[in-house]
């Protein structure tokens, strides 16, 4: 939403997201697993390669080919195309690597739009999602709902522990009997996820089984987010963001720290239930994080608050130095440069709920 003008508007008692502590039914969990909002008009056709990467432009032919391949619509068709997917070949996925900001995700999402199968046939959600949708469900009742699918796309492929690998992987391996066809995105090549996160050697045969189910698409190329344009704003002053979430209809107002400890207390599949009707979410006293709990919690935020398109506006450290140097190097540092280039595009944003506000006439 866009903040109200004009020196004779009245003030707005912000959100505060700390407040907040949402239920999310599992019924929600299923209904939501669709291209948020951000991609929800994304199409292979609105998708612009980079002329100087070639990649991007093959990921463009090979995915339409893929959607091309699921066929059939209606019952009948569904029936032959599950019959003849039942005993696959070879991989019955493609699979997006690449670095952040290429614009996997769009990809992604286009993938699922131009797939001929109807809405409740088809599945798009991050792996956090996945993951949180089995705990919701169980296991036998997510393969049921998930394998009367053609598709499901899955967002940010990670494995950050032994027990999601093992979990994914049989999930996986009973949805491709299903006649389920796979799409992914990830950062890391499925080979070699886990890697700097747990002893991923030991899982070797998991690890092998999920990238037998895929074909991996390279994509290169550089973040798209940033290409081109200015440099992210500064963080603003404490006054500044205050008085901009007071005149932002929608806006939640909550300093950092204290948001950070309410994440701990919040599941991270409730994380989008969380910022529901927000208009922008303004933030102060921003500190590095150097926990790295803490720091996946925000990496979670983060994505549903670009899903979302909910601006940004902060105050205190910029966000890129929002995660120590350490973290930068460690095994989740792709997680953390994502988000810091989701962070700095949302801030970007917020830039206009400042000018807006001090265009009434109120100084800072």
């Amino acid at each position: 939403m866009s903040p109200t003008s004009g020196p004779a508007a009245d003030s707005t008692a912000p959100i505060s997201l700390c407040a907040r502590e949402p239920r999310v039914p599992a019924e929600r969990l299923v209904a939501e697993m669709v291209p948020p909002p951000r991609f929800a008009s994304a199409r292979f056709d609105t998708y612009i390669p980079d002329p100087d990467r070639p990649s991007q432009a093959e990921a463009v032919r090979v995915l339409s080919a893929f959607a091309d391949g699921l066929g059939g619509s209606g019952e009948r068709g569904r029936r032959r195309w599950f019959r003849k997917a039942a005993a696959p070949s070879g991989p019955r996925g493609v699979y997006l690597d690449g670095g952040y900001g290429v614009g996997k995700t769009h990809l992604l999402a286009s993938l699922w739009h131009a797939a001929p199968a109807a809405p409740e046939q088809k599945a798009f959600g991050t792996f956090v999602e996945l993951t949180n949708l089995v705990g919701a469900l169980g296991f036998q009742q997510t393969v049921r709902t998930l394998g009367g699918h053609r598709l499901l796309c899955i967002d940010e492929f990670e494995l950050d522990d032994p027990g999601d690998t093992v979990l994914v992987s049989t999930l996986l391996g009973k949805l491709v009997e299903a006649g389920v066809a796979l799409a992914a995105t990830s950062n890391t090549l499925p080979g070699k996820l886990g890697e700097g996160r747990f002893a991923a050697a030991d899982f070797l045969r998991e690890i092998q089984g999920l990238s037998a189910h895929f074909r991996p698409l390279r994509i290169d190329g550089e973040d798209y987010r940033h290409r081109g344009l200015p440099e992210a704003p500064s963080p603003y002053t404490e006054e500044d963001v205050t008085r901009a979430a007071e005149r932002t209809p929608g806006a939640s107002l909550d300093s950092f720290p204290a948001l950070l400890g309410h994440l701990s207390r919040v599941h991270p599949s409730r994380y989008g239930a969380l910022t529901d009707g927000v208009g922008a979410v303004c933030l102060t006293g921003v500190t590095p994080v150097t926990d790295q709990s803490t720091a996946l919690r925000l990496v979670v935020l983060a994505d549903r608050l670009y899903d979302r398109e909910v601006p940004v506006l902060a105050s205190g450290a910029p966000f890129d130095r929002i995660f120590d140097e350490e973290m930068l190097k460690g095994g989740y540092r792709k997680k953390y440069f994502r988000a810091i280039s989701r962070l700095t595009a949302l801030a970007r944003e917020g830039k206009s709920l400042v000018g807006a506000e001090k265009s009434t006439g109120k100084s800072a």
